[in-house]
Order: structure tokens, then C-alpha cells, then sequence
């Protein structure tokens, strides 16, 4: 096998949120067809006994420790320098040691990078095929947190959403391929970057589909609840700022109607503003669980009230898998391609929210069960993993006739 460098900004173990889940699959993916030489950061302390699960995967790795309190304070330094706080907030100089010592003892020619402030650890090699996997556009993530947010907050994420956009741009410039998440991410960027737009692709997310599907589960909620679930990161401001519209929009006038329904909260590390919900009726805010499918199988709807969403929404595909209903706004639809009405349920402000669940939750639980397996039938048939990664072996390793300044990364999935 030959040596490839994967450049990862979190510890890809346990696959329990969205970039560790494409992270994880992507890795196993590589590992298949090289020796994967691993540079990572873990910024939870609970990760670093999953040290040896990664390290069986890899031929060598580097795991740097990051706080993320004391990494926010270092990024602030960006600002002296012109430059993204991503950047800053990324940067360790044993790391890049680590980096430097691994290309040239292997003699490494391949390199991916997963989230752009992890591309300057690659800056230095440009003889290597470099390929990277901004999954999200995320310099626009911040300028829709600059624009959701009160001052001083908006001018901060304001300066990152310009900062970060250049750098990349930078990036995108100079490596082979772009690579993101969905194909609206993918297009988004091609007029951000249009001097990149010929080297700009995308592959989906996949789900794994024998784990996330349907079987007998305990059931964590009370008989005659009707629960909308929502799972979650809930330290993520976009998961945060869902679940407090959905509660403070949606829920209260669908209890009006039905007090039996209730809103379950479903991830780790909520918030203070999230564990402030609890204390509303009809709300139960769980933290941590051990498995999230008990709470999305005896759910009656599985719910994604985003409003601000960049990429494909991995807890959608997830509860798809397991035969569930759900009901999304557009902007978590993003990436999916699903059938609206026969494999999910859509609507945009609260009026069209409270009819849509109002409508489920009235009508005979037959309509949402036939829903939830063409679900599940739609993410069998177009979201497996391997489906989902194998056009990456082409970026990697184009075939020698193709020109090197084309544009290896354009393609769609099946």
C-alpha cells in the first residue's frame, strides 16, 4: 500500500456528531487502500480512550490536545494578523512538526485534509496531490451567525465569515480538488471562488443503515406521549437556536390542541439556554444518552426545525434510516434528495410547522409508518457509505490519461 496523510481537525472517535461521523468513514475508507498516516486534535477529554480504535485503523498517528476555552482565547490573536480565527484557533506548532517529520520518513505524495483551518499543516507540501474536504462552506455559516446575532458578537463573526473566506479561497486555489458535503454547498462555492469552480465537487454523507434501522427498542417515554423528537449537539448554535423556536413557536399551540404531545430534547453537552427548556410543559432536555435510537424509534415524528444549516444533515438521514417520519425545514432538507411528502414531511415558518405536525400527529399512524419506509427504502437505495465514498479514490488517484489541471472532483452520486 502506499502513504497517505489524512488531516482531521477533531478525533474522527466515536462517530456521535456530524463531522466525526464523516470523518470516521472517511478514515475506514482510506485505511482500506493505504497506509493512513493520522493528524488529529482531541478537544474532549472523554475521547482520548478512544485513542487505540483509531490508532488500529491508522499506520501512525498524532493526537495533539486542544482546550477549546484556552484555543478561543489564542484565536483572538488572529485579529492582529489579518487572518481567520479558524486558523488561530487550530494552530500548534507539534502538530506541524509531526506533520513534517511524517512526509518525509514515508516519503508521503497523497494528502487529504478534512475542514479547512487543518489545511496549513499541508501549505508546505505542494509536490503532494492535496485534496481537501471542507465539508460545509463554513466562512457563510459565520456570516449567518453575523447576521442572527446582536453587536459586538455580529462584528466578530462578521470579520470571521471575510477571513475565512479568503483563506478558503487560498486553499481552494492551490490544492487538486474541493471537495464539500452536498451539491448546493458545492455550487454555493463556485460563486464564492469562482477561480476554483473547475476543481469544486461534492460527495454526500452516507448512513449505516444495519445500525440505524428499525428493531425493538425499550421504549423511554411514557405510553401515551406523542413525542417530536430532535437529536442533537446541543453545545451547536444552530441546534440550540432550533429547539428554542421550535419550543417557544411550535410546540405550545400543538399542546393546545393535544396535551399529550411532547418535545424531547436528544444529545450531548445542551446548553444553559437548552437546559432552560426543560423547565417548560411538554419538554424533557436528556443530556448524554447511551443510544439515541430508542428515543427516535418510539418517537411519533422526528423533527429538524433548523434555520440556519450548512450541508446535509446527518440526524435526518439517520432517523430516515430507522423508518422514520421527519419533518424538516428547507434548510435541513439541504443535500437530501428525498421525496417531499412520500419520504418526508417539509415546512418553513411556525404556521406551516403547526399545521404539518398538527396534521401528523391527528392522522392514522399508518400514513407516517408508510412514510418512514420509503424512508428508509430512499436512504438503502442512495446513502450507503460505500456508494457514497468510492468516487473519492478517483480524486485521490486519477487515471494517468486525465489531465492533471482538470477537474477530477466534479461528479454526482448516484
Amino acid at each position: 500500500m502506499d502513504d497517505l496523510l489524512l488531516l482531521v481537525h477533531r478525533m474522527p472517535y466515536p462517530p456521535n456528531k456530524g463531522d466525526k461521523i464523516r470523518s470516521w468513514h472517511l478514515l475506514k475508507h482510506l485505511a482500506q487502500r493505504y497506509r493512513v498516516h493520522l493528524a488529529t486534535f482531541v478537544d474532549d477529554p472523554d475521547d482520548w480512550q478512544h485513542v487505540p480504535t483509531v490508532q488500529a485503523v491508522c499506520a501512525s498517528a498524532h493526537f495533539a490536545p486542544l482546550s477549546p476555552r484556552a484555543a478561543r482565547v489564542r484565536s483572538l490573536g488572529a485579529v492582529l494578523r489579518n487572518r481567520s480565527l479558524s486558523y488561530d484557533y487550530y494552530r500548534d506548532a507539534g502538530l506541524q512538526g509531526w506533520v513534517n517529520q511524517a512526509m518525509q520518513q514515508h516519503g508521503i505524495n497523497r494528502i487529504v485534509v478534512f475542514s479547512s483551518p487543518m489545511a496549513q499543516y499541508a501549505e508546505a507540501w505542494p509536490q503532494a496531490r492535496r485534496i481537501v474536504d471542507f465539508c460545509d462552506v463554513d466562512s457563510d455559516k459565520w456570516r449567518q451567525y453575523a447576521e442572527r446575532k446582536p453587536w459586538p458578537a455580529s462584528a466578530l463573526f462578521g470579520y470571521e465569515a471575510s477571513r475565512l473566506l479568503r483563506y478558503e479561497r487560498k486553499i481552494a486555489g492551490a490544492f487538486d480538488a474541493s471537495l464539500f458535503v452536498s451539491a448546493p454547498e458545492a455550487e454555493l462555492f463556485r460563486t464564492l471562488a469562482p477561480e476554483s469552480a473547475a476543481r469544486t465537487g461534492w460527495f454526500s454523507n452516507g448512513v449505516d443503515t444495519a445500525y440505524f434501522a428499525p428493531g425493538e427498542f425499550a421504549n423511554p417515554y411514557a405510553a401515551a406521549d406523542k413525542v417530536l423528537v430532535f437529536c442533537g449537539a446541543m453545545d451547536y448554535w444552530p441546534n440550540v437556536d432550533a429547539v428554542q423556536w421550535f419550543a417557544s413557536e411550535v410546540l405550545p399551540p400543538l399542546r393546545a390542541r393535544d396535551p399529550a404531545v411532547r418535545f424531547a430534547v436528544v444529545g450531548a453537552r445542551p446548553s444553559a439556554e437548552v437546559q432552560a427548556l426543560a423547565a417548560q410543559p411538554g419538554i424533557t432536555v436528556t443530556g448524554t444518552v447511551p443510544d439515541v435510537r430508542p428515543y427516535v424509534a418510539h418517537a411519533a415524528l422526528s423533527v429538524a426545525p433548523l434555520r440556519v444549516a450548512r450541508g446535509i444533515q446527518n440526524k435526518v438521514l439517520e432517523a430516515m434510516a430507522m423508518a422514520k417520519a421527519v419533518l424538516v425545514t428547507p434548510q435541513a432538507l439541504e443535500g437530501i434528495d428525498a421525496g417531499i411528502g412520500r419520504e418526508l414531511l417539509l415546512a418553513d415558518d411556525a404556521q406551516q410547522w403547526l399545521a404539518a405536525a398538527g396534521a401528523a400527529l391527528a392522522g392514522p399512524p399508518a400514513g407516517l409508518a408508510a412514510i418512514g419506509q420509503a424512508a428508509r427504502a430512499r436512504v438503502l437505495a442512495a446513502y450507503s457509505w460505500d456508494a457514497r465514498l468510492a468516487p473519492l479514490d478517483r480524486m485521490i488517484d486519477p487515471p494517468a490519461a486525465q489531465d492533471a489541471g482538470a477537474a477530477p472532483a466534479l461528479w454526482t452520486p448516484a
